[in-house]
């Protein structure tokens, strides 16, 4: 119960180095991962730069661990888990919504490009009509020629 308590009073954060390792090196890897999908063009550069931009805050956050107690500090927040947790949903609600507003937007393309697609169909299959017809009067005034 006493440990409880002053964990509750302490809100500094206590990494080992082993976990500052370990966080860096996912921190590294997610990184890593970010540029082979840009390389192998499964990710737009544009859309990389969110998800770099994490990857450096998790970096940071390994680098230096003390830097979670300011921003919490900042926050106005006594517990550091609780402005991290805060931080990370912000985070992923601005993602999606970002991703939202991306997808609208692509729906709103598709509706576009289909609905040209079919215009551009329908004029094509008027002119077959207007071609055949056309061939059909020659033919037609061939054979009145050629019959009379």
């Amino acid at each position: 119960m006493r440990a409880l308590t002053l964990a509750a009073q302490d809100p500094t954060v206590h990494l080992t180095s082993q976990t500052r390792i370990l966080a860096a090196a996912i921190a590294i890897v997610f990184m890593a991962m970010i540029l082979e999908l840009i390389r192998r063009d499964r990710l737009q550069e544009r859309y990389s730069v969110v998800w770099f931009v994490a990857g450096l805050g998790m970096l940071a956050g390994a680098a230096f661990p003390g830097l979670l107690g300011i921003v919490a500090d900042t926050m106005g927040v006594r517990d550091t888990n609780v402005a991290l947790f805060s931080i990370v949903l912000l985070l992923l609600l601005g993602l999606a919504l970002n991703f939202s507003v991306i997808m609208s937007r692509q729906a709103a393309q598709i509706t576009r490009l289909a609905q040209e697609q079919a215009l551009e169909k329908a004029r094509e299959q008027a002119a077959e009509r207007n071609g055949d017809d056309a061939a059909a009067e020659r033919s037609e005034r061939d054979r009145a020629r050629g019959g009379g």
